[in-house]
């Protein structure tokens, strides 16, 4: 195929390809012809979520946001750009690992014998799964950084080896195609550079990757296929290889989209957290930290969940529920005779510990991506890196080292020095 000739077909080309026409409307319309959902960002309620996509005008055409520390705003310009958006309010865990989502539901013997999934008792189905066969999705618009925490879920919920596997997120995981796109436009509380998951689409873990690029008034859109589905997608809309103009531009927007970040973790978060468990800098945090698990709630890779069960007032059914849980709340660290961490400070810690430090040790991995997501909607704006840059900093511990000094007049009290901290 010569260069610059339209193709509707034969995607094997080297490099990634300019889409012809509207190419996003052209790929979405071949993936809802293809039977699947496509879920993407938009705008709702005066922040850029995800939601199912009906048509391309579904998308922020033309918003922009603006995020800071415990700040989100949204603006808009007459601009043809789609994708100048930051990661969206939420992840891509909501979909595939939803806050709430039905476990099964038990019956009593001999009832709801056509139940699906029923598992047979000795007097007929007692357990019924819901959900076997998830419906087909397609994530569209999905960010670097979302990009990176799926293939942490991935890792953890769909990884037999890791110790726990969880049949239903593989299940919806397992039928979901992704189309990526380089992230332009990062906000102020980004650090995915830092992080090595952005602002570019890397080379794995999407089936189509998007670049966006504005010529004139008209965005245009190269693309490249990661997987044999992506390829096939690709095959189905009209294109032509992208011409080394095109491609100089999608670097340099890359490389402008890194230096704009000015966030970031200081170097080794996983040692400096190690060594800071008794930090009097805590403190600090806890009289700030409102213990209300926002942070938790907007990080796409925070997996913890309850179970609750709830039976019919008949006592004919019992239905068992998962929901999103928080290390924020008082009764997550419950045992018998009261919670392990009672205090804010001790939550925090547990947080961002478990995050930037003991997560490698658990999964090979960091826990954070660089979303900026947990920064953003913190409603005091606590800031993740400024925190770790100060255990990093401080005088480290509450804890004296050395014999305690007994005052001139020799009694038992130890005198307290000016810097010496608060008595509890």
């Amino acid at each position: 195929m010569g260069a610059g000739q339209p193709n509707s077909g034969g995607s094997g080309e080297p490099g990634p390809v300019r889409l012809l026409g509207d190419g996003v409307a052209a790929l979405m319309a071949v993936l809802r012809a293809a039977g699947r959902e496509v879920i993407g960002p938009t705008v709702r309620d005066g922040a850029i979520v995800l939601r199912p996509l009906k048509r391309p005008d579904d998308l922020p055409r033309g918003w922009h946001d603006r995020q800071e520390a415990g700040l989100y705003r949204l603006d808009w310009e007459d601009r043809p750009t789609r994708f100048a958006h930051a990661a969206p309010a939420q992840g891509w865990k909501r979909v595939l690992h939803p806050p709430e989502a039905c476990v099964g539901t038990a019956y009593r013997g001999g009832i709801a014998s056509s139940a699906e999934g029923a598992d047979a008792g000795p007097d007929g189905p007692c357990w019924a799964a819901p959900e076997a066969s998830p419906p087909l999705r397609a994530f569209f618009g999905v960010r670097p950084c979302d990009l990176a925490a799926l293939s942490v879920l991935d890792g953890i919920l769909a990884n037999p080896a890791a110790g726990y596997h969880d049949p239903a997120y593989a299940r919806r995981r397992r039928d979901t195609l992704v189309v990526a796109a380089d992230c332009a436009s990062p906000a102020a509380t980004c650090f995915c550079a830092g992080m090595g998951t952005g602002p570019g689409v890397g080379d794995s873990g999407f089936d189509v990757a998007l670049t966006e690029l504005v010529e004139g008034d008209a965005a245009v859109y190269l693309a490249r296929a990661g997987s044999p589905a992506g390829a096939a997608l690709l095959e189905a809309v009209e294109h032509r290889p992208a011409s080394d103009a095109e491609r100089a531009a999608a670097t340099d927007q890359t490389v402008r989209a890194t230096k704009a970040q000015t966030r970031a973790l200081p170097a080794d978060p996983r040692a400096i957290l190690a060594r800071a468990t008794e930090h009097r800098h805590w403190a600090d945090v806890a009289a700030r930290c409102l213990a209300c698990g926002t942070c938790t709630l907007a990080c796409p890779t925070c997996f913890c969940a309850t179970v609750e069960d709830a039976t019919s007032l008949d006592g004919v059914t019992a239905a068992r529920t998962r929901r999103w849980s928080s290390c924020f709340t008082e009764a997550f660290s419950y045992i018998h005779g009261g919670a392990v961490r009672g205090t804010r400070g001790a939550r925090y810690r547990q947080w961002i510990t478990h995050k930037l430090s003991a997560w490698y040790d658990q999964f090979g991995t960091s826990g954070c991506v660089g979303c900026g997501r947990c920064v953003t909607w913190c409603p005091v704006g606590i800031d993740i890196t400024a925190e770790v840059a100060a255990l990093s900093e401080t005088r480290p511990s509450h804890r004296r080292r050395g014999p305690a000094r007994r005052p001139v007049d020799g009694s038992a009290t130890p005198r307290r020095r000016k810097d010496d901290p608060p008595a509890p």
